[in-house]
């Protein structure tokens, strides 16, 4: 068996069947498998499997047990020499798995690799390759120096933005949505760790595999689509919480004790700060067409009225102060 490609996912049926499609097209030359876990879908998603693609090896959750140990479920099951994980909210193009297993079979030293990915609309993800998430590199992105100098090799490093996105590179860690790793290299490192509910499991599987003596690599010669955030919407108050509670697992787990210390009351910080932002944030938004409506009617009545006195009253200052003052606006 050549690959086993694992799909978890959660209420995202329509960019999973566009995703099952693509990945069935570039595995045709392929002795492959696939899989897709569902954490308990209530759109439809599994009859729709079972409908369009019954060669799929489904796996009906009947809770949401998570990205990291949804996962496992179909790792403990998969026979290819390569093991691909990849999000349901992605499209891959036709020789995608074989450019990336003919990769793999070149670099030895590569124990998982990651390919360049675009959004919808062609833009560069640049989550495509980045760092580890150490305290300097997590506090430069947590407030905003990472975007302030997105190539600076200082402040730049989580994303890496002083790499050329268009060369081969060695990275530390690779994005889950997109990830090949070489079945013998998963034997010695483990599975992924179930103590990750979302988020960190790939930051953490890929500093395992550097431990473990192998190179994850970034590889542009192919291009996926990533429909980021489609499962879940990024801007929330809960995304902020699970992800950088994850980071957090990750410094405990591989930090030393006063780096961890350290980390953790940076990310707390950081929690709190993205929420006030996002709770702010939203609340503009929400508040943008109540206040032009309100602008609107005032600016009308404040315009009118001299008008309305003219024509019905024959004079000005029919309407005391206190009609604009206070009427206007209560109403």
């Amino acid at each position: 068996m050549d690959l086993s490609v694992i799909i978890v996912n959660y209420n995202v049926k329509f960019f999973l069947e566009q995703c099952l499609h693509s990945v069935y097209n570039s595995s045709k030359n392929l002795e492959a498998e696939i899989f897709v876990v569902d954490n308990n879908s209530v759109d439809g998603s599994c009859q729709m499997i079972r409908e369009k693609f019954p060669d799929v090896k489904l796996v009906e959750n009947k809770s949401n047990f998570g990205f990291a140990k949804a996962n496992n479920q179909a790792l403990n099951k998969a026979k290819g020499k390569f093991i691909l994980l990849l999000n349901p909210d992605t499209v891959v193009e036709e020789k995608t798995f074989e450019k990336c297993i003919r990769f793999m079979e070149e670099n030895d030293d590569a124990g998982s690799m990651g390919v360049k990915m675009i959004d919808g609309k062609g833009k560069f993800l640049p989550e495509s390759k980045r760092s580890l998430p150490t305290p300097a590199v997590a506090f430069y992105k947590t407030f905003g120096l990472a975007a302030l100098f997105p190539r600076s090799k200082i402040f730049g490093k989580y994303h890496l933005g002083y790499l050329d996105k268009e060369k081969t590179q060695h990275v530390e860690v690779l994005p889950g949505a997109f990830m090949l790793i070489r079945k013998s290299v998963l034997e010695k490192t483990g599975l992924l760790d179930e103590d990750y509910f979302m988020y960190g499991e790939d930051i953490d599987l890929s500093y395992r595999i550097s431990l473990a003596g192998y190179r994850n690599y970034y590889y542009p010669g192919t291009t996926i689509i990533h429909y980021k955030g489609e499962s879940t919407k990024k801007s929330s108050i809960n995304y902020v919480m699970v992800f950088y509670r994850a980071m957090i697992i990750f410094a405990r787990k591989h930090f030393t004790r006063n780096n961890a210390k350290s980390f953790s009351f940076l990310i707390n910080i950081a929690i709190y700060v993205r929420a006030a932002v996002s709770i702010f944030r939203r609340f503009i938004i929400n508040s943008i067409n109540p206040l032009l409506n309100i602008i609107v009617i005032y600016a009308g009545y404040y315009f009118i009225l001299p008008f309305w006195e003219d024509y019905i009253f024959k004079s000005s200052g029919t309407y005391p102060k206190e009609y604009l003052l206070f009427a206007v606006p209560s109403y």
